[in-house]
């Protein structure tokens, strides 16, 4: 578990022939399509651009340090080469971002949809794009012995493989939901970690168990208290696939406070990107990872290797602690004086970490005529003097160096 905590920093990639309709990943269910119709998306797929170095240099530059990509999501669409089906990609687009990604240092995890609304034998259910018709017998059975075949071969086929992140157990919905016993969770969990001894598996088979827990499109208020290890998954625009008319794109502030928000919490961030059919990053998105790596460039020793602290940080701040340094996440600028209780005593040094420059902590004595206005600040508390104007980087973050 140790890479994993000490990494804080993923990319998410979703990608498969729903980029072709670029109306979100689920758009087979919410337009309630035929295959029939859906069948242009997997018949005019052609991602010529697709360049995986490309993609892991970008992936690397925002500061992320693992990879999850989604193998297969519900519309039963394989980025590889599966022997089991012929819904697939027309070349393995895996292997090659695998190699890519691992090329450069980034650990591999693998998504893979429990869900498929292709395969002839998957009962219909609340999800199904077909779900306000017949579908006539399906033997849940067949499809589960595929399921498991799928992912022997995504274990088998492709090299180490670190992470292991399904999605999802619904049992007890509604309509047909299903749950650890159609997916028969307890023999998949066991044939993943034969297969790949060490590897982290998410917590989504339905069995209440897991290395990992994976809120979405959230950050617990006062993160997960005792269900240890967790990774907030997250969008740049609310879309998890391709979808060109989201507006609703996240400014990288926002994304940065998000990263430190998780990690002050004890937390991994997973963020995602949704690649468009011709196989690119669109520019909306290469404009906030760029932005969130320069940042990451210069403060990253606040996020990797750092989690939560036992200090409790001042109004609109975030603590993250690596060992006996502190560091103080600024999400807001005050005005000169920063007041931290519990410090008084604790701090040797304190610098801004964008450039290293001394910030001064400050004795305060309210008989002196200028400090008249400062009385009443607890004996415990640490005064730091900051300049009236801010840093120029999104969240300016302090290091301290613990006594």
């Amino acid at each position: 578990m140790s890479w994993f905590t000490d990494a804080r920093f993923g990319m998410f990639i979703h990608w498969g022939i729903y980029a072709a309709a670029a109306r979100h990943e689920w758009v087979k269910s919410y337009e309630r399509m035929s295959d029939e119709h859906y069948q242009r998306y997997f018949d005019h797929f052609d991602p010529d651009l697709y360049d995986p170095e490309a993609w892991a240099d970008t992936a690397v530059r925002a500061g992320m340090k693992y990879l999850v990509v989604t193998t297969k999501h519900h519309d039963g669409f394989c980025l590889w080469d599966s022997a089991l089906t012929d819904y697939k990609a027309r070349t393995d687009l895996l292997g090659p971002m695998l190699d890519a990604f691992r090329s450069r240092g980034l650990k591999v995890g693998l998504y893979y949809s429990l869900l498929d609304w292709h395969h002839p034998d998957f009962p219909n259910d609340l999800y199904h794009p077909q779900r306000d018709e017949e579908l006539g017998e399906r033997d849940v059975a067949k499809y589960t012995g595929y399921l498991h075949g799928q992912v022997r071969e995504l274990l088998t086929n492709y090299g180490r493989i670190d992470t292991m992140w399904f999605d999802f157990s619904y049992e007890g919905r509604g309509f047909g939901a299903k749950g650890p016993a159609e997916w028969r969770s307890t023999e998949l969990e066991e044939l993943v970690r034969s297969l790949q001894p060490g590897i982290l598996i998410n917590n989504r088979l339905g069995l209440g168990t897991g290395d990992f827990r994976t809120p979405e499109q959230v950050i617990p208020p006062g993160g997960l208290p005792g269900a240890g290890v967790w990774e907030a998954c997250q969008t740049l625009n609310g879309s998890w696939g391709y979808h060109r008319d989201n507006l609703d794109w996240k400014p990288v502030d926002l994304l940065l406070k998000m990263l430190v928000d998780t990690v002050s919490k004890g937390g991994n961030m997973l963020l995602n990107v949704g690649p468009n059919a011709r196989g690119e990053f669109e520019p909306r998105a290469l404009e906030r990872l760029s932005g969130v790596g320069e940042w990451m460039r210069l403060h990253a020793r606040s996020i990797r290797g750092a989690g939560a602290s036992e200090f409790t940080p001042p109004q609109d701040c975030r603590y993250t602690q690596r060992g006996d340094r502190l560091y103080l996440h600024l999400l807001s600028w005050p005005l000169k004086h920063l007041f931290l209780p519990g410090l008084a005593g604790k701090v040797r040094y304190a610098q801004f970490l964008h450039d290293a420059s001394e910030v001064q902590m400050v004795q305060l004595d309210p008989n002196e005529p200028f400090h008249h206005y400062l009385r009443g600040v607890p004996d415990d508390t640490l005064t730091l003097q900051l300049p009236v104007t801010r840093p120029d980087v999104t969240v300016p973050v302090i290091e301290m160096f613990l006594r």
